[in-house]
């Protein structure tokens, strides 16, 4: 069983971008959905998509790399973990490295980036950072 799915796929694309992998596989979940939409909405992917293995199924996410090789996911850390939940409103949701970042955020609307938070006007729970 795991108790954290969110930081097992965080961990998952970290060590798969440490070692320079093309793809990573983690297991499929509303959220992990969620939090792979908006990483490839914002260009921190290429791509993922909905595998179904068993009854939960796997996602199969395609990491994202410069001309040089070089990482574009420099820093990903999860912030609201299972022992300490951290909930910001729209105007608490902070800007990761001036706008160079995203912040993830659960909201009533869905999983959103910060961008789509202001802009809908919505806070929740702060997932996770990404620079």
């Amino acid at each position: 069983m795991m108790t954290d799915p969110i930081a097992d796929m965080l961990t998952r694309i970290r060590n798969a971008l440490n070692i320079g992998r093309r793809t990573v596989t983690v297991r499929a979940s509303k959220v992990n959905l969620g939090i792979a939409r908006v990483l490839k909405d914002e260009g921190y992917i290429e791509n993922y998509q909905r595998m179904e293995t068993d009854a939960q199924g796997d996602i199969r996410v395609y990491l994202k790399y410069g001309p040089e090789g070089e990482k574009i996911v420099t820093e990903l850390k999860r912030e609201s973990k299972p022992s300490r939940r951290v909930y910001r409103g729209v105007k608490d949701i902070p800007r990761v490295l001036n706008g160079f970042g995203i912040a993830v955020v659960s909201t009533p609307k869905g999983i959103l980036s910060d961008r789509e938070c202001r802009r809908e006007n919505v806070g929740g729970e702060l997932i996770c950072t990404v620079s």
